[in-house]
C-alpha cells in the first residue's frame, strides 16, 4: 500500500515588511500635514479671540513669516576662561595647561513671530476686557500672575539653547486658573487664558530669568525665538483652544 505525498504548500509571504512600510508612510503623511493642522488650530483659536477669519489667517501667516526675524535689543558681556596649550618641539607641551580670559557677549533679541505678534494680540484682548470693568481686569491679572509664577518656577537656562521649560505647564496652568478665577464670567475666559498663556512664558520664563544668562554660554537669546513652535505662541494658542 503506497502513500501519496502531497506537494508542499508555497510559503506565505510575511506581512511585517508591509506593516512597516505602511507605518512609515503614515508617519511621513502626518509630518507633511502637521503644519496645515497647526495653522488650522491657530486660526480657530484666533477666531475665538475676536478676530475675523481673514484677520486670523493674516495673523497666522505673520507668525510663521516673523518666526525667522529676530530684532536685537540688548547685549550682555561676559568673560570665559579658555585653556591655552603651549606646544614645544616634537609636540611636547612646554608648560602645564594655562587659561586666559576671553570676552564674549550674548545678544538679547525679540522674535517677531514668537513674541511681538503675540504681545500685540494680548493688547487686542485687553481692549475687550477693560470696558467690562475692574473686576474682569483684576481676575485676568490674577490668572496671568499665577501662570507667570508657575513658568518662573519650572524654567531653567540651558547653555547653547536658551531658557527652557516644559511645554505643557503654561497652557495647563492658564486654562485651569481661568476656569477657577473666571467663574461667572465665561465670556472673557478664553481671552484671559490666552493672555496668561502668552505672558506666562514671556515674563516668567524669559524676562525674569534674564539675569541668569550672564553665567550661561550662549551666543544669542531670542525671546520667542522658535517662532510658531515656541512656548509663548503654543501656550497662548492651546490655552485659548482649551478654555
Amino acid at each position: 500500500m503506497s502513500s501519496r505525498m502531497e506537494p508542499p504548500l508555497p510559503p506565505v509571504p510575511p506581512i511585517y515588511p508591509m506593516i512597516g512600510c505602511a507605518s512609515l508612510l503614515l508617519a511621513l503623511l502626518f509630518v507633511l500635514l502637521l503644519p496645515l493642522l497647526l495653522m488650522d488650530l491657530m486660526q480657530t483659536a484666533l477666531i475665538r479671540l475676536h478676530l475675523t477669519p481673514a484677520a486670523a489667517l493674516l495673523t497666522v501667516l505673520g507668525i510663521f513669516v516673523g518666526s525667522v526675524i529676530n530684532i536685537p535689543v540688548y547685549r550682555i558681556e561676559r568673560e570665559e576662561w579658555q585653556p591655552v596649550y603651549v606646544v614645544g618641539p616634537l609636540g611636547l607641551g612646554l608648560f602645564s595647561d594655562r587659561f586666559r580670559r576671553v570676552r564674549q557677549e550674548t545678544i538679547i533679541a525679540i522674535n517677531v513671530g514668537g513674541c511681538v505678534i503675540p504681545c500685540l494680540l494680548v493688547l487686542w484682548e485687553l481692549t475687550h476686557i477693560v470696558p467690562l470693568g475692574s473686576d474682569a481686569l483684576v481676575r485676568t491679572l490674577v490668572v496671568t500672575a499665577l501662570n507667570i509664577g508657575a513658568c518662573y518656577a519650572v524654567a531653567r537656562p540651558v547653555p547653547g539653547l536658551g531658557i527652557m521649560m516644559p511645554g505643557f505647564v503654561s497652557p495647563l496652568v492658564a486654562v485651569s486658573a481661568s476656569w477657577l478665577v473666571m467663574i461667572g464670567m465665561p465670556e472673557i475666559r478664553v481671552a484671559a487664558a490666552f493672555i496668561a498663556g502668552v505672558l506666562g512664558p514671556l515674563v516668567g520664563a524669559d524676562l525674569l530669568h534674564l539675569r541668569e544668562v550672564r553665567g550661561v554660554a550662549m551666543g544669542m537669546l531670542s525671546i520667542g525665538g522658535a517662532g510658531t513652535f515656541d512656548g509663548i505662541v503654543l501656550s497662548g494658542i492651546l490655552a485659548a483652544v482649551l478654555a
